[in-house]
């Protein structure tokens, strides 16, 4: 496999160096905080949609989402820079592809979950819950796979870096 050249381009640059040398682990912590921040409020609506903790109110967690679009974009600023510190490393890991379509596919199911079960006021928790039990348990699989797949970028990398 030829890798593109300007992957390199970015490797040299002043901020890819800058990420790798300097903030790096400040980042990685940063986008580990940001991923919390998105999966642990779509786990928890998920959870109480399939019946766990039925004494918990359901129309309130709604609040959660502020919280779990503030990790999105946490996520995506650091994720950002962390491939612009390791280009080759990610571009070149289809796990890293991976992960980011699992992503959008979470966020999506996520939007249609508010859609579904949080925009009617008047929905009964039965009703609420009937509506976004099947929804719940993709979201669970796909943020479970989101983790996984994020955990394996750390070991299934063909190049850590541009080839010299």
């Amino acid at each position: 496999m030829e890798i593109p050249q300007f992957f390199q381009t970015i490797e040299e640059s002043g901020l890819s160096n800058w990420v790798r040398d300097s903030p790096f682990w400040a980042i990685l912590s940063i986008h580990a905080i940001g991923m919390a921040m998105l999966i642990a409020p779509s786990i928890i609506i998920a959870l109480r949609l399939l019946g766990v903790v039925p004494e918990l109110p359901l129309a309130p967690l709604r609040r959660f989402y502020g919280l779990l679009w503030t990790g999105f974009w946490i996520q995506i600023v650091t994720g950002g820079l962390l491939l612009i510190g390791y280009p080759t490393k990610s571009l070149t890991n289809p796990d890293f592809y991976l992960k980011i379509v699992l992503i959008a596919f979470g966020m999506i199911v996520m939007q249609m979950l508010r859609k579904r079960v949080f925009t009617d006021p008047a929905l009964s928790e039965p009703d609420m819950m009937a509506r976004g039990r099947a929804l719940a348990g993709l979201s669970l699989v796909l943020w479970v796979a989101v983790v996984t797949s994020a955990r394996l970028l750390a070991y299934t990398y063909t190049y850590a870096s541009y080839p010299s």
